[in-house]
């Protein structure tokens, strides 16, 4: 009896924790301003950035033409990375089309570089609150 309670038990958590694991997630494309996405027109860069300042929300745009929001990281963040190729790891969410980022890397030279990363947020953010 002990033995079915304890694989009922065991059983029990793995099932809670699989939605978990099943978030966690990487997407690949490039940033957008959302609505140069959903007019279909590529977000321009250089002498139209004017254009890229009027965008207020950015999107991860992917080759299958899908696109994912990341709700935490601030526009301006994003905003210099637009028309970039990018790599945005973190909790993705399917419901909201999102995903809640932990690190976004850019490719830069053939090589993947951090480009910001949550950890090193609440770092900077810790030493800014010590200040005040």
């Amino acid at each position: 009896m002990k033995k079915k309670i304890s694989l009922f038990f065991v059983l029990g958590c793995l099932f809670v924790l699989i939605p978990v694991w099943a978030t966690a997630a990487t997407v690949e494309g490039t940033i957008q301003g959302y609505d140069c996405v959903v007019t279909g027109t590529v977000c321009p860069v250089g002498k139209e950035d004017p254009y890229v300042a009027t965008q207020q929300v950015f999107i991860i745009l992917t080759e299958g033409k899908d696109y994912y929001f990341v709700p935490n990281v601030d526009r301006s963040i994003l905003a210099r990375h637009v028309n970039q190729k990018v790599r945005v790891s973190g909790d993705l969410s399917s419901k909201y089309n999102s995903i809640k980022a932990e690190t976004i890397e850019s490719m830069e030279k053939g090589a993947w570089k951090i480009a910001w990363s949550a950890a090193e947020e609440r770092r900077m953010r810790e030493q800014l609150e010590k200040m005040y």
